[in-house]
């Protein structure tokens, strides 16, 4: 599943911060959308622990706008859909997908913790730790660097590459 390219405004390419909060954001928005379908897919334990996910991604989507409002940006918004990186057609692929969101959202959050300071900082590290703690869950193990995808052993780049919007003319 793939986010779109945050491109930052005229009046915001001199915000580091800012455009790592809206790139977090719209890896929050794809994150929430992926949810949403694989939730569908898995039941039991992992049903609820994939409604608590959505549940904590949509709170951390809302508190991301009000943070790009707080430094004076216009918040990026949820496109209808979003491309999967691979079919979602039971549970198990379902796991994947979460695990996969989750290093996703790992990897916006690193560059969030990098491009901001004080209290965004350590929410953002916190953030990240979440993510990580989820994605090792889902996968059922855990890799070296969270968030840091270049550096994990045996990294695969097209599981951890950048989430793109679905086009109107894509299939979900």
């Amino acid at each position: 599943m793939s986010t779109r390219s945050v491109r930052p405004s005229e009046e915001d390419a001199d915000s580091p911060e800012l455009t790592a909060v809206q790139a977090a954001l719209a890896a929050e928005h794809a994150a929430v959308y992926g949810y949403g379908l694989l939730g569908g897919r898995v039941d039991g334990k992992r049903g609820a622990e994939a409604r608590a996910a959505y549940d904590g991604h949509r709170a951390r989507r809302d508190a991301l706008a009000r943070a790009v409002r707080d430094l004076g940006g216009r918040p990026v918004v949820s496109d209808a859909a979003y491309a999967l990186p691979f079919a979602v057609a039971d549970s198990p692929s379902a796991v994947r997908l979460a695990a996969v969101l989750e290093d996703r959202i790992a990897g916006a959050y690193a560059d969030l913790v990098r491009a901001a300071e004080g209290p965004r900082r350590k929410e953002a590290a916190g953030a990240l730790r979440e993510a990580a703690v989820r994605a090792a869950r889902w996968r059922g193990g855990n890799v070296a660097f969270p968030g840091l995808a270049e550096r994990a052993a045996g990294a695969d780049p097209a599981a951890t590459g950048p989430v793109e919007a679905a086009s109107a003319d894509s299939a979900r």
